[in-house]
């Protein structure tokens, strides 16, 4: 998580503190200041950090992956993973003041370089979706040329798809055994929750089974009902009937 531990650096303009540990975090700039503020404004993109927006999967390119996997009767799984920013490799220079509780008492105002993204900093979901995109490249996958959260491996006469949404990923080959070479490989790179198959993604509900994969929304249909309280109502084959 952090790498050098050194005297506090001199910065142009520190930043507030991040959310999740509830440190202070100051950017790296032009020396001309030692001041550490936690009152500070937060880091501006373009200023402090190049990039904040990290791709997404949209529920259409679930919905296309899912029929894609069925038409070629491959399974679908699913994995997650834990403390998903934690991982994210950061490319600008940031600095964390010493947690509370753990401050060094013959100095006190010695500062962390930080390795790893915080929860609370506005580029880590970038530099997450970096990290992972780079780990997929290097392992032979090639990127999705419309939809850049879809990740393709090609082996032989078998194919691996693989489609991210943040720290979830779904995954589906026509070859089983390379499933679970890419779950161990994500296993050995990340800390990774597994969870067999696909059940319920984005609020599809998934079932599969050798005639095929079916999805529905019935726990999002039955949410609305409670929602505006007609959970209890008589439903009816076709509308305005008595």
């Amino acid at each position: 998580m952090f790498d050098e531990y050194l005297e506090p650096p001199r910065v142009e303009r520190p930043v507030s503190p991040a959310i999740a540990v509830q440190v202070p975090v100051i950017s790296s700039g032009t020396p001309s200041s030692t001041t550490i503020d936690q009152d500070a404004p937060s880091p501006k993109e373009g200023i402090d950090f190049d990039e904040s927006f990290a791709p997404v999967a949209h529920i259409e390119a679930i919905r296309v992956f899912i029929a894609n996997a069925a038409s070629k009767n491959m399974t679908v799984y699913q994995m997650d993973v834990k403390t998903t920013f934690l991982n994210g490799d950061l490319k600008e220079e940031f600095y964390v003041t010493q947690p509370e509780g753990f401050v060094d008492p013959d100095h006190l105002t010695h500062v962390y370089r930080m390795k790893k993204a915080l929860y609370g900093l506005k580029q880590a979901p970038r530099a997450w979706y970096d990290t992972l995109s780079r780990f997929l490249l290097d392992n032979k996958f090639f990127k999705g040329a419309v939809d850049t959260t879809l990740f393709t491996q090609k082996t032989g006469k078998h194919i691996l798809h693989v489609q991210i949404y943040v720290d979830d990923i779904i995954f589906a080959s026509t070859d089983p055994k390379a499933c679970d070479i890419f779950s161990n490989e994500m296993s050995l790179n990340f800390q990774m929750s597994m969870m067999g198959q696909i059940s319920f993604f984005l609020g599809l509900q998934v079932s599969q089974s050798l005639g095929g994969i079916f999805i529905n929304q019935s726990k999002f249909a039955l949410e609305i009902l409670k929602k505006f309280r007609m959970d209890s109502c008589n439903p009816v084959d076709t509308p305005m009937v008595d």
